[in-house]
């Protein structure tokens, strides 16, 4: 009976100790109470729990998180009431301070970006909200973080998901926004066509200045062949003329050579004067030396008879 008693007992304290073995995660930690009172906080690894003292109150992740907040009516500047929902990034710095610092931190966090985001938008009006998120979203993160930092929390960034003005404000902002992208549509077609005419225009001219510049080199080329044509034709005369005058200066240089007679020197004498009698000349210069006639008629007589 002692012997079971032990083996019970013996159970019993093995698997109070393997009950009170506890192994933190990682990005874990645990915050462990003695007594009701805070103890300590365990990082990751293994630790070694006092049974019936010790206690864990509460397991807190470290890693980052997210909390998506449902839209909160806000009301701007100029009395337009909107809906905005944030998104919220935190993270927990510190697990004693997350545990005791505040009663349900999550709530805490969501009641203290409403609050901020009403004061922010308050002081805006609506056209400078649609345009502002960037600066919201900022001011927003400050004053979280420096709010949750008593907390143990660390707001890492906010974002607001979504703006949301009336119904009647929607559809003024569409009928604007549409009427924004008709006057755009509007300028840019009439900017392609202005660019087309201008294409048009450019190529015509074009074409005119090409025609002309065809018509000029044309010109020019045809003067220069007119010019080219009576150059050679003057080059042509020329040189006839030369081929003549050389072909006399040969006769003559011939008939000098020879040293012909004074009957072939006559008879060409009167071969002239026939051919200046057998024009339309009114007028006949005659020797007056009739001597010197039958002279040359004798002359010619006794060269026919020769031949």
């Amino acid at each position: 009976m002692e012997f079971i008693i032990i083996i019970a007992l013996v159970i019993f304290i093995i698997a109070v100790v393997i009950l009170n073995i506890k192994i933190v995660p990682q990005s874990k930690a645990y915050v462990v109470e003695r007594l009701g009172t805070y103890s300590a906080t365990w990082q990751t690894g293994l630790h070694i729990k006092i049974p019936f003292i010790e206690r864990i109150a509460k397991q807190v992740s470290l890693k980052e998180q997210v909390v998506d907040f449902p839209p909160q009516p806000v009301i701007t500047k100029d009395n337009v009431t909107m809906q905005i929902d944030t998104v919220v990034f935190f993270q927990i710095t510190d697990p004693k301070l997350f545990t005791y610092g505040v009663e349900r931190p999550i709530s805490a966090i969501e009641n203290l970006t409403a609050t901020t985001l009403r004061n922010i938008i308050g002081e805006m009006e609506l056209d400078h909200t649609l345009t502002s998120r960037d600066i919201i979203n900022a001011k927003i993160r400050g004053i979280l973080d420096e709010a949750t930092d008593p907390w143990g929390i660390k707001v890492n960034r906010v974002e607001l998901k979504n703006i949301l003005p009336p119904k009647e404000i929607q559809d003024a902002m569409e009928k604007q926004m549409k009427a924004e992208r008709q006057r755009r549509e509007a300028i840019l077609t009439a900017e392609g066509e202005k660019a087309s005419k201008i294409l048009v225009a450019e190529g015509l001219k074009e074409s005119k200045i090409l025609a002309a510049e065809a018509d000029k080199q044309s010109a020019i080329l045809a003067a220069e062949a007119i010019k080219e044509a009576k150059i050679r034709e003057a080059e042509g005369e020329a040189e006839a003329i030369m081929k003549v005058e050389e072909a006399r200066a040969k006769a003559i240089n011939l008939i000098n050579e020879a040293a012909p007679g004074q009957g072939y020197l006559t008879i060409k004498s009167l071969e002239a004067f026939e051919t200046a009698a057998d024009g339309q000349a009114t007028k006949l210069i005659i020797p007056s030396d009739l001597q010197g006639l039958a002279g040359l008629a004798a002359s010619a007589k006794e060269i026919l008879s020769d031949k």
